[in-house]
């Protein structure tokens, strides 16, 4: 069983290793929990795009990515019905994490002192992203930007590095 203190996100959030991408050569490799990257019309032109942009290199887990899709497009929903924006999850979760599962016991410090490097087993995916690339883009008419700026604020409580919220026309 994994322990529940080692999947955190801090725990993936920098990414300390080479990149881990090739499926053929895995055994079994954990799918992504993103239901939809594009939401909305999405054959609306709009004249208004608001992006969450990323201010730090780093990772982003597949469960925090559509934890934040889900409380984005929920209030766009609400707010402005499914036609009047087009939102995009833009990052796509090809890293694949490993962890060392280690004894889950009481006093299981005591006898397991583990390999300082282990391989592990793959355990989730996570999108690698560089500072300055957006996370989330919602393309507005310009009397929903405020609605988006909003929905993008919660989207960004949701991730777990720092990131602004840009307008351009």
């Amino acid at each position: 069983m994994v322990s529940e203190h080692t999947l955190n996100a801090r725990n993936f959030r920098n990414p300390n290793q080479m990149a881990y991408t090739r499926r053929k050569f895995m055994g079994g490799v954990p799918g992504s929990k993103i239901v939809k990257f594009t939401m909305g019309n999405t054959s609306k032109q709009f004249p208004v795009k608001v992006e969450l942009v990323n201010l730090q290199h780093g990772q982003i887990r597949h469960n925090s990515l559509e934890s934040a899709r889900i409380a984005c497009n929920r209030l766009l929903e609400l707010r402005l019905g499914k036609d009047l924006y087009v939102m995009k999850v833009v990052p796509f979760p090809h890293i694949i994490l490993r962890e060392h599962k280690r004894v889950n016991v009481a006093q299981a410090d005591r006898f397991q002192e583990g390999m300082k490097r282990p391989y592990g087993k793959p355990t989730g995916v996570a999108a690698r992203i560089k500072a300055g690339e957006p996370i989330i883009t919602i393309e507005v008419e310009k009397d929903g930007v405020d609605v988006a700026k909003e929905a993008l604020k919660r989207a960004a409580d949701k991730v777990p590095l720092p990131s602004r919220v840009e307008i351009t026309q």
